[in-house]
């Protein structure tokens, strides 16, 4: 259903990504899909090719540049390789901006790290015009949560030991002194709930309603 291709960063570098486009073709509106810590793997181009045919133009930036990961080990040793502001401000606004030479309006989502990067390009990608994040946050000062305007849909598991309730809550109260308007949703679900090829934490019942949720936020969010 997708296809490879190379899009332009601001700086005039280069980044590869994976496109779905959808039956509406290339007016439809953008969905920047941001990898978990493996990489660009099958799982992500196939949350793509969903994205694709819920109606959206869907791009997977690929930040680790043809680079997966197929034990946690190495997954935690690329993220931590990651120049996280780079990926935000070059790799996925590139994306965003590829997206917008033909779609009105563009989302960033992302799932574990791709979430902490959507939170992230939130503060610092201004052609963003929504976001979806799911547990993941990114270690910033409650000053810059409060720079958010765009609205955001977050998505976070009670059971995770690295995104605790604890920081949700620091989220929330620091989201809640933006200008976005933004929905937070916790489920009895632990970190990737969302991701189908890991079943050992894939939650079949909360990965639906929290697809359905994004979907429905995004369509009044753009609308």
């Amino acid at each position: 259903m997708g296809e490879m291709l190379q899009f332009k960063r601001p700086d005039g570098k280069t980044c590869p990504g994976y496109l779905a486009t959808p039956q509406a073709g290339a007016g439809a509106d953008g969905f920047v899909c941001i990898q978990e810590w493996w990489g660009l793997n099958e799982q992500i181009k196939k949350t793509a090719d969903r994205l694709a045919e819920a109606g959206y133009r869907a791009i997977v930036p690929d930040l680790y540049r043809g680079k997966v990961a197929k034990a946690s080990d190495e997954a935690s040793h690329r993220m931590a390789n990651l120049n996280f502001s780079d990926a935000a401000e070059q790799d996925i606004r590139g994306a965003v901006q590829y997206l917008k030479q033909s779609s009105k309006k563009v989302v960033v989502g992302g799932f574990c790290m791709g979430g902490v990067l959507t939170v992230l390009a939130a503060v610092r990608v201004p052609e963003m015009d929504a976001g979806a994040c799911f547990y993941g946050l990114p270690d910033l000062p409650a000053s810059e949560i409060k720079k958010i305007k765009i609205p955001l849909a977050c998505h976070f598991a009670n059971k995770d030991g690295w995104i605790t309730p604890a920081k949700v809550n620091e989220f929330e109260a620091a989201i809640k002194q933006s200008r976005s308007q933004f929905e937070i949703y916790r489920y009895e679900a632990q970190h990737a709930f969302m991701n189908e090829a890991r079943p050992e934490v894939y939650d079949a019942v909360i990965a639906k309603l929290a697809w359905e949720r994004t979907l429905k936020f995004l369509k009044n969010a753009l609308a």
